[in-house]
C-alpha cells in the first residue's frame, strides 16, 4: 500500500459524554448507593457541603437506577475514608433514608426533648414566641449523620451535645443570634450533627454540655434494641 497516497488518519480522541461505558448501564445495587452516601455523609462532615446540598444529593442517590447516575453525584468530592482497623465501630440502627422526622414546635409555649431517646436522621425544630431545648447528651443514635433544622422567631432554640461527638452548623441570624460551637470528635465513626436553619429577632444556639459524653454507644445500644 502506497502511504504516502493513503494516509491514516488520526485517532480523534472520543468527546467526554458522548458515550456512555457499558459499566454506566449496570443497575445500581444497594451497596453502591450506600458507598455513594457514605461519602456525601463525610462531605457533610467535613464542611464540604452544607445540609441542603447534602439533602439534595443524598435523594438523587437514593432515585439513582444505574451506576451512571451515581457517579456525577460525587464527582467533585473525595472518595470515602478507609476506615482504620483499630478504630472503634459503633452499632448504629439501620441507617433506613427517607425515615419519619420529628417536628418539635413551640408557639408561645415550651417544648422540651431530653433524657434517654432515639433520635432519628432529621428533627425540625420551629420556636415562634416560644422555646425548645434539645437535649442529646442522652440520647441514642440511630445512624452516624443527624441533621437538626431549627427555626427561631422571635423565640429560642438550644440544642446540648455530648463533648466527644462532631457538631457541625450552618445557618444565619437577622436581627438575631445564630451561634455553633464546632466540635469535631477524634473519633471518625462517632455520631455527627449538623445545625442548620436560621433566627429572625431570636437564638439559635448549639454546644457541647461540659462533663456529659456518649459512653459505650455499642453494648448502649444493642441492649436498646435488644
Amino acid at each position: 500500500m502506497d502511504l504516502e497516497k493513503h494516509p491514516q488518519k488520526p485517532v480523534v480522541p472520543a468527546e467526554r459524554g458522548a458515550a456512555a461505558r457499558p459499566s454506566d448501564e449496570i443497575r445500581a445495587s444497594d451497596a453502591d448507593r450506600d458507598r455513594i452516601a457514605d461519602i456525601l455523609r463525610d462531605a457533610l462532615a467535613e464542611g464540604r457541603l452544607d445540609a441542603e446540598e447534602h439533602s439534595e444529593r443524598i435523594d438523587l442517590v437514593y432515585r439513582a437506577k444505574t451506576l451512571g447516575e451515581l457517579q456525577p453525584i460525587v464527582r467533585d468530592l473525595p472518595p470515602a475514608r478507609a476506615k482504620d482497623a483499630d478504630t472503634e465501630t459503633y452499632a448504629y440502627g439501620p441507617d433506613a433514608q427517607g425515615g419519619p422526622e420529628e417536628n418539635l414546635v413551640a408557639i408561645f409555649s415550651s417544648t422540651i426533648r431530653k433524657g434517654r431517646w432515639s433520635i432519628g436522621r432529621r428533627t425540625n425544630a420551629f420556636s415562634f414566641f416560644g422555646n425548645i431545648e434539645i437535649d442529646l447528651t442522652e440520647a441514642l443514635f440511630q445512624q452516624r449523620l443527624t441533621v437538626i433544622n431549627a427555626t427561631s422567631i422571635f423565640g429560642n432554640v438550644e440544642v446540648r451535645v455530648p463533648e466527644n461527638i462532631t457538631l457541625r452548623g450552618n445557618g444565619s441570624g437577622i436581627f438575631g443570634n445564630f451561634e455553633i460551637r464546632g466540635l469535631e470528635a477524634s473519633n471518625p465513626e462517632a455520631p455527627v450533627v449538623v445545625v442548620s436553619g436560621y433566627s429572625v429577632f431570636g437564638n439559635v444556639e448549639a454546644r457541647p454540655k461540659r462533663g456529659r459524653r456518649v459512653s459505650d454507644l455499642h453494648n448502649r445500644l444493642r441492649k436498646y434494641l435488644g
